[in-house]
C-alpha cells in the first residue's frame, strides 16, 4: 500500500506498508516476539529486523521507486507490526531536497517502540558484515552476541528495577536524573538483567544499541551514536546534562558507558550511506543519515508541536505529549529531551482508562448513543455545578488505581450522580487530570497555547469542547496516521537543512521553518469565556 500525502506545493510525503514480521519464515514469532515461558521474559530476533528492512528496500526497488532522488534518511524505532517506509521530497532553492525514512519495529502495541537493549556486533565483527549479509538467508551470528533481544513487552526485571533505584537514592531521584522513575522495560535495567544471567554475552559484546540506533547503523554501515531523545528513555542518561549519569552506569553494568558510546543531538548529521544500499538499491553516495529516534520522539515531530502545546490522543488509552522548556521530573509520567529543539523537552504520560470508560458510561447513561452523550455535555454547565467522578475501571498508570470515585459540591462522597452529571462527571474528571499531571511535569499554557486532539474521540465536538474549557486553550484536530513515519521524514529533511545551513550561512534553521508549509490543524473548538474562572 503507498500512500502520497502533499506537503506544501512541492513536498510529497510516501509511506509504503506492508511485510508484517510474522511474514519473516526466519523470526518464528508471533506477533513478532518470542514469549518466554515465564510469561514475562519477551524478546525478538535481531536477524528479523534485518531481513525485514532488506525486504521491504526490495519492495520498493521492484514497485520502481528511484532511490537516487533520496538525500537524507532518518527513522524511528516504532511500536507496531510492520516497517513503514516514507519519502519526502521536494525543492529548495532550485535544489531537490529528499527525505527518506524508514522504521523498525520491534512491538505489536503503540505504547512504546523504542529504549530497549538490542545488543549485537560481537568482538571484532564489523557493521558492514551486517550488510554484506542483508540479503543471505543465513544468520548473521557472528556479528551477535544476543540473538534474541528484549522488547518493550518484557517485564522479567523487577529486581533490577529496584536495585537501581536503591543504588542512586529512590525513585524521585533517579527521575530527576533520566526522566523517568525504573521501569521494566527500560534498557538499563534489560542491560543489568544480561550481564547478571548471561555475563559471557555481556563480556562479549561491543557496541549495545537501541532499535533505533541499530536502523541507523544498517544504513550507515558503522556504529551508529544513540540520540538524546530516545536515549531519555534508558533510565541511564542524565537528560539536563545530555551524558550518561555514572550513578546509572555503576548500577547497571561494568564497561558499560565503552559499549555505549556517547549519545548524540536528535538532529545530528551521522555520515553518509553505506555503500551496500547504494550497489544493491542505488542510493547517492552522499545521502545522509540524521540520527534515528523512538516512536514517541517521532509522533511529536510528526505532529509539529511546538513550545507551549499538548497533544492529546483520545484512543483505547489516552496518551499526553507535552512540549515544555522547564522540565520537572515526577515519579508519574516521563520526561525525554525535544528530538527537534535540543535545548527543550518532551513529556509522555499514559491513561489505561481511556475510550473504553468513556463507551461504558455512554452504554449506560445514554443508551449507547453517542449523540445522546454529547447532549448530556451540552445540557451541563461547565464545572458540573461541583461535581466531579474519578472512574478508573482498570488499573490506572497515574495514580495506579482502581474503582469508581464519586464527589459532590461538597467534596462529600456519594454513591451515583444523574446520567447528566455522570457524562460530565466523567469527562471533566478524565481533562482536568490531565492538565494537572501535565503541570506538575513542568508544562505552562502560555499566549498562543493549542490542544491537538487525535484518536477516535477527537471527532466529538462536544468533548473536545470540555477539552477546551479545561485547558482554556483552542482545541485544533489533526490527521496522525504514522504520525512517528511522517515526524521522521520531517526530521531527515531539518537535519539536511540544519548541515546545509551551516555551511553557507553559519547557522542552522528551526524546525517550525522547516515543516511551515505542511498541511495546518483545523481548529475545533475554542475555550468558553468563562473557562478561567470556572
Amino acid at each position: 500500500e503507498i500512500v502520497v500525502t502533499p506537503f506544501c506545493c512541492c513536498y510529497v510525503v510516501v509511506l509504503l506498508k506492508s511485510c508484517t514480521f510474522q511474514f519473516l519464515s526466519v523470526s518464528r514469532t508471533q506477533g513478532g516476539v518470542h514469549v518466554h515461558g515465564d510469561g514475562l521474559t519477551v524478546t525478538s530476533p535481531v536477524h528479523m529486523w534485518v531481513k525485514a528492512l532488506d525486504l521491504i528496500l526490495e519492495k520498493m526497488k521492484n514497485a520502481g521507486f528511484d532511490f537516487s532522488c533520496v538525500k537524507a534518511i532518518s527513522g524511528s524505532g516504532q511500536a507496531c507490526h510492520k516497517p513503514n517506509m516514507a519519502v519526502c521530497t521536494g525543492k529548495k532553492e532550485r535544489e531537490r531536497v529528499y527525505s527518506f525514512l524508514t522504521q523498525i519495529e520491534t512491538c505489536t502495541a503503540f505504547c512504546r517502540g523504542w529504549a530497549t537493549a538490542e545488543r549485537h556486533y560481537r568482538g571484532k565483527a564489523p557493521v558492514a558484515k551486517v550488510n554484506i549479509h542483508l540479503d543471505d538467508s543465513r544468520k548473521p551470528t557472528d556479528s551477535f552476541a544476543v540473538q534474541d533481544s528484549p522488547v518493550w513487552m518484557d517485564s522479567s526485571t523487577v529486581k533490577q528495577c529496584q536495585y537501581l533505584e536503591s543504588a542512586v537514592g529512590g525513585a524521585q531521584q533517579l527521575a530527576d536524573i533520566t526522566g523517568s522513575r525504573a521501569y521494566e522495560r527500560f534498557t538499563s535495567n534489560q542491560i543489568a538483567k544480561i550481564h547478571q544471567l548471561q555475563p559471557n554475552k555481556y563480556n562479549e559484546t561491543e557496541r549495545i544499541s537501541l532499535v533505533s540506533s541499530f536502523a541507523a547503523s544498517l544504513f550507515l554501515g558503522d556504529y551508529a551514536a544513540i540520540d538524546y531523545s530516545d536515549g531519555s528513555g534508558m533510565n541511564l542518561m542524565d537528560i539536563f546534562t545530555k551524558q550518561w549519569s555514572l550513578p546509572c552506569l555503576k548500577a547497571t553494568a561494568p564497561m558499560l558507558a565503552a559499549k555505549l558510546c556517547d549519545p548524540t543531538p536528535s538532529t545530528a548529521l551521522l555520515g553518509s550511506i553505506s555503500s551496500y544500499f547504494v550497489k544493491r538499491f542505488r542510493f547517492p553516495e552522499h545521502c545522509k543519515v540524521v540520527a534515528f529516534t523512538g516512536d514517541n520522539p517521532g509522533s511529536l515531530a510528526g505532529m509539529r508541536l511546538q513550545e507551549g502545546d499538548i497533544a492529546v490522543s483520545l484512543g483505547t488509552s489516552d496518551t499526553v505529549f507535552l512540549w515544555i522548556t522547564e522540565p520537572r521530573p515526577a515519579v508519574e509520567g516521563h520526561i525525554f529531551c525535544n528530538p527537534v529543539d535540543c535545548s527543550s523537552y518532551m513529556a509522555l504520560i499514559c491513561y489505561k482508562n481511556g475510550s473504553l470508560t468513556r463507551e461504558r458510561i455512554r452504554n449506560e447513561c445514554s443508551g449507547g448513543s453517542w449523540e445522546s452523550f454529547s447532549s448530556a455535555l451540552w445540557s451541563t454547565p461547565m464545572g458540573n455545578n461541583g461535581s466531579i467522578g474519578i472512574y478508573f475501571d482498570v488499573v490506572e498508570i497515574i495514580p495506579p488505581a482502581i474503582g469508581i470515585y464519586r464527589f459532590d459540591q461538597r467534596d462529600k462522597r456519594v454513591d451515583a450522580f444523574t446520567r447528566e452529571v455522570e457524562i460530565r462527571a466523567l469527562v471533566e474528571g478524565q481533562f482536568l487530570a490531565k492538565r494537572v499531571h501535565a503541570q506538575k511535569l513542568g508544562y505552562r499554557i502560555i499566549p498562543g497555547t493549542k490542544v491537538l486532539a487525535t484518536g477516535g474521540a477527537s471527532s466529538n465536538k462536544a468533548i473536545l469542547q470540555v477539552l477546551s474549557d479545561v485547558f482554556n486553550a483552542p482545541v485544533y484536530t489533526i490527521d496522525v496516521a504514522n504520525s512517528a513515519c511522517l515526524g521522521s521524514a520531517f526530521r531527515a529533511m531539518h537535519g539536511k537543512l540544519i548541515h546545509l545551513n551551516t555551511l553557507v550561512a553559519g547557522k542552522g534553521v528551526s524546525f517550525t521553518d522547516t515543516v511551515r508549509g505542511a498541511a495546518a490543524a483545523q481548529l475545533a473548538v475554542r475555550p468558553n469565556p468563562s473557562a478561567e474562572e470556572v
